[in-house]
């Protein structure tokens, strides 16, 4: 008669830990590659609560090709300089009405001309700027043939 033995449990050998740094430099990388910084320091005040409510929001596919400007009441920290009536904010500086023709004109320089007739320009006002601003800026984006507007706004809480 046979008989049969019991295999005795091995132990398991230890996992290699040779490549881990490799992986934790990868993954560093890979994220230190795609993620962006803010890359504009907002010297108005424009909350994402103080926008106005919409009910019909669709969000942008290609946030690459928009180009933001910026109304609202300057920062606390400005207001001494500016005053605390809402001022126009195109990237990190405070701008007039006159300058918009400008920074569209600059922006379409920078895109390749595949890109241009897909830019979008945004404004994000907070919801208590007067609306007189908000024509005069959509009149200098009229001039410079900058036809796609973008109006930034949080949804509208549905009511009980």
């Amino acid at each position: 008669m046979a008989v049969i033995k019991k295999k005795k449990k091995r132990a398991a050998p230890g996992i290699s830990t040779a490549s881990l740094p490799d992986i934790v430099f990868m993954l560093l990388f890979f994220f230190m590659v795609a993620t962006t910084m803010r890359e504009v320091e907002l010297k108005v005040q424009v909350p994402a609560s103080s926008l106005p409510e919409a009910t019909e929001i669709k969000k942008l596919e290609k946030k690459s090709l928009v180009s933001y400007i910026y109304v609202g009441k300057p920062k606390p920290a400005f207001q001494a300089m500016y005053g605390s009536e809402p001022r126009i904010q195109i990237n990190a500086s405070f701008a007039d009405v006159n300058d918009i023709r400008e920074y569209i004109i600059a922006e379409r320089e920078e895109r390749d001309e595949d890109e241009i007739p897909y830019m979008t320009t945004s404004l994000k006002v907070h919801e208590d700027t007067k609306m007189g601003i908000v024509t005069d800026i959509k009149q200098e984006l009229r001039k410079a043939s900058a036809l796609k507007i973008n109006y930034s706004a949080r949804e509208r809480e549905s009511e009980l």
